[in-house]
């Protein structure tokens, strides 16, 4: 690491200190669309709200539907799956959202193990939960900003077996294995626009999918199931304002993307050996930058506990166990030049 003595240019970004990840350079722009919206007199779907979700399946290369949470996107997802009174498995390394959301759709939560090396779900766990469980649905989470290593054989055995596959992409922001984004392998995949997450609008959410009937089941459950009514919704939509923030950062993607990765090579690799390693082709967007170490100057693990202990399930995920007490993460966060 250089000092502040060192020249300018030789001298890390100050990668360390908790930065939301907005660029300021677009301020300007956001109080120019907010205008448009208040010369509008349009604040809730409208024409804010269609540019976002075309800049993200441009971005995602699969349709979009703006929501005003991940829940909610979740929630769409699980009700048209048909999950009441059915199984959902759902890997115990993730956050308590997951396995809640499958709870409050009516349905029964099976946990599944982890890999160690991705912290994602195990394929080997998956499939003897799934012929055990007989799952109508399943999540797959992709952890700490990268893409499950084993997404290709869980998507495949989901597509082959009737399972409703659902990508958890809360921290997959920019992420891509081959050019492939995240939410492209399973029926549905759901972003969070949380305050923490790679780009953000405070709160928020996105699905996507490559069906168009799980789009448009989506787009009625976020607004009560309007205009007929045979979609159960609730309010999930997002605000033209919220939207507005989230086109721009859906454009300053790509580069906030490029940006932590340059610092994590050219900074976090050579002090961290132990570091997760991605499989060629991989690119993360580095929501966590992940070392199988226990730091003491860290943000903490990704999750300190998993959810089977959390929700006193008595099952024996010896990795989930493992992984929670031999990862941390290293502070990396966007804070690009002014």
């Amino acid at each position: 690491m250089t000092t502040a003595s060192e020249p300018a240019s030789q001298q890390a970004p100050d990668f360390a200190r908790f930065a939301i990840g907005f660029d300021h350079r677009d301020r300007a722009r956001f109080h120019t669309l907010i205008d448009e919206i208040l010369d509008s007199n349009r604040w809730a779907e409208a024409d804010m709200n269609a540019r976002f979700e075309a800049a993200w399946e441009a971005h995602n290369g699969v349709p979009a539907v703006a929501l005003g949470s991940w829940t909610g996107g979740a929630m769409a997802a699980l009700h048209f799956a048909g999950v009441q009174g059915e199984t959902v498995l759902c890997p115990s390394n993730t956050f308590m959202a997951t396995p809640l959301a499958a709870i409050r759709a009516g349905a029964e939560v099976q946990f599944v193990d982890c890999n160690r090396d991705d912290l994602c779900m195990s394929f080997a766990d998956f499939e003897r939960a799934a012929e055990r469980h007989r799952p109508r649905a399943a999540f797959l989470v992709h952890i700490g900003g990268h893409i499950s290593f084993e997404v290709e054989q869980i998507a495949a055995y989901c597509a082959e077996h009737g399972i409703f596959l659902i990508e958890d992409c809360a921290h997959a922001h920019g992420a891509s294995w081959n050019g492939r984004r995240a939410g492209t392998w399973g029926d549905a995949g759901v972003y969070s626009l949380y305050a923490t997450k790679t780009i953000s609008t405070g709160e928020g959410g996105v699905l996507v999918s490559r069906r168009p009937e799980v789009i448009q089941h989506a787009r009625a459950f976020r607004n009560y199931g309007k205009p007929s009514y045979e979609v159960p919704g609730l309010n999930f939509r997002m605000s033209e304002f919220t939207a507005a923030l989230g086109l721009l950062q859906i454009e300053r993607l790509p580069e906030i993307v490029a940006w932590k990765n340059q610092v994590a090579r050219e900074h976090l690799d050579p002090v961290h050996p132990a570091r997760l390693e991605l499989p060629d082709g991989m690119v993360s967007g580095f929501y966590k930058y992940i070392v199988f170490d226990w730091l003491e100057r860290s943000t903490g693990r990704v999750y300190d506990e998993p959810c089977h202990r959390v929700m006193g399930h008595h099952v024996d995920l010896p990795n989930s166990d493992w992984v929670a007490r031999n990862h941390s993460c290293v502070p990396l966060y966007y804070r690009p030049a002014a």
